[in-house]
């Protein structure tokens, strides 16, 4: 099994830790319908699901049988 030859030292390991930080989300607002949204994701407006400003999926054309 490994094992460290020395401590390692809390400056050292804080260091190493730097680049792990949180950030807030991108948020972009749809042209269409102007409702803010995650970039890359479809989201629901109204029963019709948008992408880049075009409707994906329209839920008042889904027929149920």
């Amino acid at each position: 099994m490994a094992h460290p030859k020395r401590k390692i030292s809390k400056t050292r390991r804080d260091k190493r830790r730097t680049h792990y930080k949180a950030v807030t989300p991108q948020v972009a607002i749809d042209p269409t319908t102007g409702e803010a949204h995650l970039y890359h994701r479809a989201h629901w407006h109204e029963g019709k699901l948008y992408y880049r400003g075009q409707i994906v999926i329209d839920s008042t054309d889904v027929v149920e049988a």
